[in-house]
């Protein structure tokens, strides 16, 4: 930017963006100082991460304009659950388990990889992932199925708990589970199963032991909600990118107004592809100015 001659301000907060007949004038700042020019980028963020600045006025300034803004939600977002139990397992993080996630009895995500209990739910890439998908359900309706041991079929685990129980064949049933499962993981699990937590292993049935093994391949949530954008990592809706030029990301609303990165209808799950919108976004739009 120095090279080039740029002219860098800190602190220069911009109240609206300038225009006449539809054209861009430039920007007016809150302090009462305007800047002329020719072409405005309008790469305000979303309003994930408030603490850098993402307040959202570049949906405001944009709408002014005439632009449609579409429904902006927390997207990438840890999620609420209902039950009390997933609360007391708070830290708790797994690896290689399955989460799957059904709406009025019909799945729409199944992935496998790493989750994380919290005090308010769950987290983690995992939930991450699913979170995108949540936002075109209707959250009261969704149940999530959480399978703690996806490498084996119910009837290896079945022969697996089996095996457990012979080995700790007189102990008592909350003392068995310590090689199967994490240590926090299982005072839950035992509660959950509803097999007395004294009873000795040796006592228990091959009906009890079924049940436990099923519950242990699909252990059932449900989501009361979506975490706050102070949580999420990208902002799902903005400008309605019908408004927008692909080819020079330039407004077909206004000539010389350009939009770049978050700001934009375009989002994506995990792995640095909303980086990428980001960057390829700002570039086009910088090169077409």
């Amino acid at each position: 930017m120095e090279q080039s001659g740029t002219d860098v301000w800190f602190n220069a907060r911009v109240k609206d963006i300038m225009t006449e007949n539809n054209v861009v004038k430039g920007v007016e700042l809150y302090d009462g100082r305007s800047v002329e020019a020719s072409s405005v980028i309008l790469a305000t963020g979303g309003l994930s991460y408030p603490t850098t600045g993402s307040t959202g006025d570049g949906y405001t300034m944009a709408q002014r304009l005439g632009h449609t803004i579409k429904p902006l939600m927390p997207s990438l977002v840890p999620l609420d659950i209902v039950e009390d139990w997933v609360k007391g397992l708070q830290g708790l993080s797994l690896k290689n388990v399955k989460l799957s996630a059904y709406a009025v009895g019909k799945r729409f995500f199944e992935e496998q990889g790493e989750m994380l209990f919290t005090h308010f739910g769950i987290s983690g890439p995992l939930v991450l992932t699913l979170s995108r998908y949540v936002l075109d359900c209707n959250v009261a309706d969704i149940e999530i199925v959480l399978d703690l041991k996806p490498a084996l079929t119910l009837q290896q685990l079945d022969e697996r708990i089996r095996r457990d129980f012979s080995k700790y064949n007189n102990k008592q049933f909350k003392n068995s589970l310590g090689d199967l499962l994490p240590q926090k993981l299982i005072p839950v699990i035992v509660e959950l199963s509803q097999i007395e937590q004294d009873k000795p292993v040796n006592q228990i049935t091959k009906e009890e032991r079924r049940n436990l093994a099923e519950m242990l391949k699909e252990l059932k949530m449900h989501v009361s909600g979506l975490r706050s954008f102070k949580e999420a990592v990208i902002t799902h809706g903005g400008v309605d990118v019908g408004e927008i030029n692909p080819k020079t990301m330039e407004s077909r609303l206004v000539k010389g107004l350009y939009f770049a990165g978050e700001i934009i209808d375009v989002d994506a799950l995990t792995g640095g592809y909303n980086l990428q919108i980001a960057f390829s976004t700002g570039y086009l739009a910088g090169a077409s100015c």
